[in-house]
């Protein structure tokens, strides 16, 4: 079982910076696809950027240029760094790690970022 801690989120003002961070406990974290998704009130979740266990990324195109999605293997740690962020961006964000060739797929609680002025 794997246990997934969000942090980094909060209130920034448009224009800001914000680095979310997701601990991982209980397995390997590197053979894991990581992923970051988000949640807008009244809107489904939506998945913003991941990357494999290869280090390969992608991003949704409303983050591209804006966002970097990355992984610290030997700290069993992801990160989303979030520059110029814009009030549209404020959401829940949650961390995922897949590997769907065995069924694996975990989220964490979450966190908020407001972007407002």
């Amino acid at each position: 079982q794997v246990q997934l801690v969000e942090s980094g989120g909060g209130l920034v003002q448009p224009g800001g910076s914000l680095r979310l961070s997701c601990a991982a406990s209980g397995s390997i974290f590197s053979i894991y696809t990581m992923g970051w998704y988000r949640q807008a009130p009244g809107k489904q979740r939506e998945l913003v950027a991941f990357i494999t266990s290869g280090g390969s990324t992608n991003y949704v195109d409303s983050v591209k240029g804006r966002f970097t999605i990355s992984r610290d293997n030997a700290k069993n740690t992801g990160y989303l760094q979030m520059n110029s962020l814009k009030p549209e961006d404020t959401a829940v964000y949650y961390c995922n790690l897949k590997k769907i060739v065995v069924g694996h797929d975990y989220w964490g609680q979450g966190t908020q970022v407001t972007v407002s002025s």
